[in-house]
């Protein structure tokens, strides 16, 4: 008898697995990171080892999102309270006995691996909405909206007293984002902002003296050039003598001559646009759009309350990560450590990013299925 009457093609079997990359999403993407590489490299050309960590960081956070795209948008409906508590849990853990670097207490040492829970916030907090919502889909009211706020501002507040400005407002967008397209009122947002501006000067006492320090520098960073005006100076510097066409690859000198800080991380895209012009900044900033409008139209196509509230929120995450980060190295946001999305060095923020893109292809991956 022969063994291969009943031996099926292997291609068929691993095809579900494999060829779960939304081919709009999946394009965009490698075009940012290959430009991300391009870059990447000449921010880092002083730097050893520093572009292998990079394109280490890339594999990981790809292997993420491949995995992630291959769950089920029901299983990250099981997981997302037990993994909101978790997250809640280890920032409070954070709180006590958490290691103190730079006058910041952020890292937990669980003896094995060393965390920075508060990241775990940026996937857990839109899960946690997006189910709860979804869990009231037919009973929404003032209530339901409270309920989520006081869901957001927890963890929130302990990334703001650990203390660190630029998580926790990824960890607020991402929240409030949920909450906008469930439905929250153009009238509550409008009472929200006027008090917000109003309790503007509650929020000036609050804020550490870093914080203050930022603000004013921000507002006139030539008060001290050569100490905390020197990064928004240097930067600024940059890209405006890239001119439209740029410098030229590797030919940056305020790069190269070690005038811009953090240069492979906060400040990559001073790099871009010193050596690229305002003509490879247009291209990156095109590229997001074009991934964030991806997101959003997966999310209008999504099947459930879960999923469109969740597809929203990733993509205008993507959106708040680049206009934060652009905003800064520009001069007209306060420097708040907040990466460019897939092109600033670090591990942590690719990874969870990955795991943004990852759950966006699960939702346009399942977009035919009937929630049980």
């Amino acid at each position: 008898m022969s063994r291969s009457i009943n031996r099926q093609p292997l291609w068929p079997k691993i095809r579900p697995y494999v060829a779960v990359f939304d081919p709009a999403l999946g394009f965009t993407l490698l075009c940012i990171m290959l430009f991300a590489l391009v870059v990447q490299f000449s921010a880092a050309y002083d730097f050893e080892g520093r572009m292998a960590d990079h394109l280490r960081n890339f594999f990981i956070a790809f292997m993420v999102m491949w995995l992630i795209a291959n769950l089920k948008p029901q299983f990250m409906m099981r997981i997302a309270p037990p993994l909101y508590l978790v997250g809640v849990l280890l920032l409070v853990a954070v709180e006590l006995f958490g290691d103190i670097s730079k006058g910041a207490q952020r890292w937990l040492n669980l003896g094995f691996i060393r965390i920075q829970p508060s990241e775990i916030m940026k996937i857990a907090m839109p899960l946690l909405l997006a189910w709860f919502f979804q869990q009231r889909e037919n009973a929404l009211g003032w209530k339901e909206f409270m309920v989520a706020a006081i869901l957001l501002a927890i963890p929130g507040i302990l990334i703001l007293h650990q203390p660190d400005l630029g998580t926790a407002l990824l960890v607020f967008g991402s929240g409030f984002f949920v909450i906008f397209f469930a439905g929250l009122s153009w009238k509550v947002l409008a009472g929200l902002f006027a008090s917000f501006l109003a309790a503007l000067p509650v929020f000036w006492t609050l804020m550490h003296e870093y914080q203050r320090q930022r603000v004013m520098t921000l507002i006139d960073p030539t008060q001290d050039p050569l100490g905390k005006g020197f990064h928004i100076i240097q930067s600024t510097v940059a890209i405006g003598s890239g001119g439209f066409t740029g410098k030229g690859f590797l030919q940056g000198t305020q790069t190269h001559l070690q005038f811009i800080p953090e240069r492979t991380t906060d400040f990559i895209f001073a790099v871009l646009a010193e050596e690229f012009g305002l003509l490879g900044a247009m291209v990156l900033l095109l590229l997001y759009i074009c991934l964030i409008v991806r997101g959003l139209v997966i999310a209008a196509n999504a099947p459930t309350v879960f999923t469109r509230l969740l597809a929203g929120a990733i993509a205008m995450i993507f959106f708040v990560y680049a206009f934060v980060n652009v905003g800064m190295v520009s001069g007209i946001l306060p420097v708040v450590g907040v990466p460019l999305p897939l092109m600033s060095y670090g591990g942590t923020a690719m990874v969870t990013l990955g795991m943004g893109v990852g759950i966006l292809m699960s939702i346009q991956n399942n977009k035919k299925l009937v929630q049980t």
